[in-house]
């Protein structure tokens, strides 16, 4: 078989950006910006409200730099110890190889989950960038996807005409690249790991990526995804390889979202 005996995907704990996303939407401030956005994103009282939000919520941290939040670290202590657990009771394997995007929240994650699980501390660790979040360039810059459409509506004129699978962030990436990025570190997988057992510790849009990939689903299954199916934090995602499955083997997946907290 040319693919790995099995393959597990884990998002990342509960981020910076995951917290401020929860604190916003408690905020009369943005409530008030959301309804006037959904009335008129062109007005000037959008925009004026769209800077407040921007100037009170923007992180000014890189994506590469934003860490993981004290609940976060937590869920990813609860999720290393129940590994542990089940690893010792027979019911989850050491893998052979762990490859990690080397953003800071995945790195930090990983981290916790070989304190608790202390044999998981002994697996070879290969950082690869190709499994990092999908790069959302300039609207980085704003933490928050309505203000950065506001202040920049050719953007979202533009989001609108080509679709949220086939849309390029400035400077960023559309899905369809981070599903390429996702194809090349299948083919290593193929070339290097065939038969053996891998874990990768990534991000909630390369998880969907390698899931497209994998079940060959169109943009629009992947949409529908997206915004149905989100991967969680510290959630885990794992395809077992079928030998007796297609020419040579095929990945079948097992366990999607699997929450230990």
């Amino acid at each position: 078989m040319k693919w790995p005996s099995r393959l597990s995907f884990m998002r990342h704990a509960d981020s910076a950006y995951n917290e401020l996303r929860v604190k916003k939407t408690e905020d009369p401030l943005y409530k008030v910006f959301s309804r006037q956005y959904a009335r008129d994103p062109d007005s000037l009282q959008t925009r004026e409200l769209a800077q407040t939000v921007a100037d009170k919520y923007a992180l000014r941290v890189s994506d590469y730099e934003t860490d993981i939040t004290p609940a976060g670290e937590q869920r990813a202590a609860n999720t290393g110890r129940a590994l542990s657990k089940a690893f010792h009771e027979g019911n989850f394997a050491l893998p052979d190889v762990i490859f990690y995007s080397p953003y800071r929240r995945t790195v930090r994650t990983l981290a916790i989950l070989a304190t608790e699980w202390k044999e998981l501390g002994d697996v070879k660790r290969v950082p690869d960038d190709r499994i990092r979040e999908q790069e959302h360039g300039l609207s980085l810059l704003y933490s928050d996807w309505c203000v950065f459409q506001t202040l920049h509506p050719e953007q979202r004129k533009f989001r609108e005409l080509m679709g949220p699978y086939w849309y390029q962030y400035p400077q960023g990436e559309s899905v369809s690249q981070v599903r390429e990025r996702a194809r090349d570190f299948a083919g290593m997988l193929v070339r290097e790991w065939a038969g053996r057992n891998v874990f990768a510790m990534t991000h909630h849009l390369f998880i969907l990526a390698a899931r497209a990939n994998h079940e060959r689903l169109s943009p629009e299954e992947f949409i529908h995804l997206d915004e149905n199916e989100k991967p969680v934090n510290c959630g885990l995602t794992t395809y077992w390889g079928e030998p007796d499955q297609g020419k040579d083997g095929k990945l079948v997946l097992k366990v999607y979202n699997q929450k230990f907290y």
